[in-house]
């Protein structure tokens, strides 16, 4: 049976403890957050089990907070579902109880101090890495990026590499568009707003055969990709993302790993407005004999992710795109991706579809751990593991996945699977 810890309970914390309440290898899941009523709340939607789903107030810039805790519940599992800025201290307070960790993003990156955008400098998980032979001694396993991108899309690009013909791969590239709408804001994004200033501000890193990792500017590179599930053509432009800084690790035959976002230009004229009057900065400023963080005030002032539900309408697709060639020596294209729809995911969830789509990857990390499918030790992305087992369970959990090949103009050739429950 699994007792885990989850820090952070916000819409993808909310939507991990809706998925796996009826799992029946799910033991305990404490639901840990710094806004103790905001745990309470979820508690309650869950029915009130208080064996089950205990709650606790935890302040996570405090690592011996988290380490009590573990401690307190007696749990083998830490998920970290709180905003990258916590990452090491959550990450460092599972090795130091001697517990298996998840998270959905990586420990942060820090630009080069001067050749941003050519160079990288501490790069996203660096942290972890360095730690990684440590875990191993220790005997546990530190699963990171296990969302839906990175996570999902790591397995999409395990699968393609080993099942699906590719003689040689010449890009992987992740490839995420959507169509939704929030009513009634002019600016409202679907996702903490703290990840996606960090993602989108930062300089975007690309891997390359021969060059390693490098950096270019932000949304550098826009090009046009045609997403599925009547979403349609959307603008994608270079992000920095996780999977640029993983693949290439257990995936060393590709000779290229991008990542590229559907942002649109409202979104982007907003970033780029908060960057330029400074409410982009983490570090705090005094602001009449009050220390505040100016990406912390955007934050509070921009509805929570996780109440708009009822409001969005559209879907979201994630995917993998993988192009090289066959055996012959001939161009191969394969798209694999997931649609979200937030109807359906409100209707089945009570969650969000950008939320949800993050979640369900944790709850099928957390049953192949148990199960001891996902095994090991040290610090591993989702792409060192056999993917079948993961994508065997999407469907069961309402996120059916597709393969479609695809020509050079980005037109369909053959629908390999359909997205089919």
């Amino acid at each position: 049976m699994v007792r885990a810890l989850m820090i952070g309970v916000g819409g993808v914390g909310e939507a991990i403890a809706v998925m796996a309440k009826g799992k029946e290898w799910l033991e305990v899941l404490v639901l840990a957050d710094y806004n103790l009523a905001r745990a309470n709340e979820v508690a309650a939607k869950l029915g009130g089990d208080a064996a089950k789903f205990p709650t606790e107030k935890v302040d996570a810039h405090h690592q011996a907070e988290i380490e009590a805790l573990a401690r307190k519940h007696g749990v083998s599992l830490i998920i970290n579902a709180c905003e990258p800025h916590f990452n090491e201290k959550i990450f460092d307070a599972s090795f130091a109880v001697g517990c298996n960790y998840i998270d959905m993003a990586m420990t942060l990156s820090e630009p080069h101090p001067e050749h941003p955008h050519k160079l990288t400098h501490k790069k996203l998980g660096d942290h972890q890495f360095a730690a990684a032979k440590a875990w191993e001694e220790k005997g546990i396993l530190a699963i990171l990026g296990l969302g839906v991108e990175p996570g999902m899309s790591d397995v999409f690009a395990r699968y393609a590499a080993d099942n699906l013909g590719f003689a040689e791969i010449d890009e992987i590239g992740i490839r995420d568009g959507s169509n939704m709408e929030v009513r009634g804001y002019e600016f409202a994004p679907n996702f903490s707003i703290w990840t996606c200033i960090e993602e989108c501000l930062n300089p975007p890193v690309i891997f390359e055969e021969g060059k390693g990792w490098y950096t270019t500017e932000p949304f550098f590179e826009p090009e046009v990709f045609n997403f599925p599930g009547g979403i349609g053509p959307c603008e994608i432009v270079n992000v920095e993302h996780e999977e640029v800084l993983l693949i290439p690790r257990w995936i060393p035959r590709a000779k290229k790993v991008t990542f590229k976002f559907g942002l649109g230009n409202v979104f982007i004229n907003v970033l780029k407005t908060l960057h330029m009057i400074g409410l982009d900065k983490t570090e705090k400023v005094n602001v009449k004999g009050v220390s505040v963080s100016p990406r912390d005030v955007v934050a509070a002032c921009l509805p929570d992710p996780a109440k708009l539900g009822d409001r969005m309408r559209g879907k979201t697709c994630a995917g993998t795109f993988v192009i090289g060639k066959d055996a012959e020596g001939k161009d191969k294209r394969v798209y694999l991706y997931q649609v979200a729809d937030n109807e359906e995911c409100m209707a089945r969830f009570g969650c969000q579809a950008v939320v949800a789509q993050t979640a369900f990857n944790v709850v099928i990390g957390m049953e192949l751990m148990h199960l001891g499918i996902w095994k090991g030790a040290g610090v591993l992305g989702p792409e060192a593991f056999e993917p079948k087992p993961f994508m065997e369970r999407m469907a069961g959990l309402g996120f059916p996945y597709g393969i479609e090949s695809r020509a050079a103009d980005g037109t369909t050739l053959e629908v390999i699977k359909a997205p089919e429950a």
